[in-house]
């Protein structure tokens, strides 16, 4: 972080580098630099455009990056010390919630119609359905498993594309195969034939859609309503050393999101995105998700979905606590830790919601009495939680221990005797 000169004359702007990647909620950090709001609390935001969740890992990591665009994961898996992670990361706020879906190529697609047309094309959870159906197909003659890409292992993505998996009885470490993709890459991937289907944020599925390879079978709010996806990743060294720097970047990337959450300033963030240096895509196509219109492809309903991505309003930009713990079960869920800790209390150091209420006290931003809640029970709205579950943050064990599929390393007992 360094200092630069005030357009406005008087004090010095302080400069930040952020990271990002290519996608639509990447839109807060791009929103503040275009239309000031950066300047208005008197910073000045240099926006670096990466192609990988790794390459804004390692760089955050090594003070290339004062913040970044990040994966809800990602921060937890830092604090871990989870995939090569060296350095603790916090996340003051969320970016936005939803965003994603899971899309899959035309000849899966058919073959899923073929299997059970009413679940295919029911859409969402049900749709998994009709993958499990195909799966099983390809078991019994001999053939192989369908190829899922995600974009990184510490991501949402990977973790809904999972547990959508898992609800209709399909181990995805055993009875699918997935690959990691970075997410510019995955809709060529997808024409190319390397895989057969993917999860990951907007605009890239739109982008297959558009290119007559993929429909999309579910969005993350059709899975999870108003669930976790994009944070602001900071190092948490640097944000005790800036703790008031941090609370106007906040500040600052709240007024994006309300900014963006407005019907009417939809067409300008999607022409924004579209610049090269942002997204880079068709202005039209990021208009989609921006604007709650959903536009499937194949035999798929044409539907509007407000929630598609959400950047302020429902306390999005709240860190919840329970996000970060529901978070830590699919880490368990999947074998990607096996060492026992406290839950309650790596939430609380990594999902910063005393930051999150210093930055914003005073001010008309609205915020929820508490630091948790329960899932899928209405916070600000009903939601559904991967088909109608719930999840209790103060029974995260006992949830893990009741689902069906799941690696069996983890040593559940030993997690509880840790978080009793």
């Amino acid at each position: 972080m360094t200092a630069t000169a005030n357009d406005r004359g008087g004090s010095k702007l302080r400069e930040v580098t952020a990271g990002f990647i290519p996608l639509v909620d990447c839109a807060p950090l791009v929103i503040a630099s275009e239309l000031g709001f950066d300047r208005q609390h008197g910073l000045s935001l240099v926006l670096h455009r990466e192609v990988s969740w790794a390459n804004i890992r390692d760089k955050l990591e090594i003070g290339a990056f004062d913040c970044a665009h990040m994966l809800a994961p990602m921060p937890i898996a830092a604090q871990l010390g989870l995939g090569r992670a060296t350095e603790p990361i916090i996340a003051p706020m969320a970016l936005s919630l939803n965003g994603n879906a899971i899309t899959v190529s035309l000849p899966l697609y058919s073959a899923m119609l073929e299997h059970d047309a009413i679940a295919t094309r029911a859409g969402g959870m049900a749709a998994a359905k009709a993958v499990a159906a195909v799966v099983r197909s390809r078991q019994t003659a001999g053939l192989e498993p369908p190829t899922f890409g995600m974009v990184y292992p510490f991501s949402c993505h990977n973790y809904d594309l999972r547990y959508w998996l898992a609800a209709a009885g399909v181990d995805a470490d055993n009875d699918v195969n997935l690959v990691v993709v970075p997410p510019p890459l995955i809709a060529d991937t997808l024409k190319a034939g390397r895989i057969d289907g993917f999860c990951v944020g907007q605009p890239w599925n739109s982008v297959a859609v558009e290119q007559g390879n993929g429909v999309i079978v579910a969005t993350k709010s059709e899975l999870w309503a108003r669930s976790p996806e994009k944070v602001l990743g900071v190092r948490e060294a640097w944000a005790e050393r800036n703790r008031a720097l941090v609370a106007d970047l906040v500040r600052t990337l709240v007024a994006a999101g309300r900014w963006l959450d407005e019907p009417a300033n939809r067409g300008e963030a999607a022409r924004i995105l579209s610049q090269p240096q942002y997204v880079g895509v068709a202005a039209d196509i990021l208009l989609r998700p921006l604007s709650g219109e959903l536009i499937r492809g194949g035999e798929q309903r044409q539907d509007r979905d407000p929630d598609l991505v959400v950047f302020h309003r429902g306390f999005a930009n709240f860190p919840w606590h329970s996000h970060a713990v529901w978070l830590m079960t699919q880490m368990i869920r999947w074998g990607q830790i096996r060492e026992p800790f406290d839950l309650s209390a790596l939430a609380q150091r990594v999902f910063r919601t005393d930051l999150y209420r210093e930055a914003v006290a005073g001010s008309d931003v609205p915020l929820p009495p508490s630091d948790s809640k329960r899932e899928g029970v209405a916070a600000t709205e009903p939601g559904a939680f991967f088909g109608g579950d719930t999840f209790d943050p103060e029974a995260a064990l006992a949830y893990l221990s009741a689902l069906d599929i799941r690696n069996s390393g983890a040593d559940l007992e030993a997690f509880a005797s840790v978080n009793s």
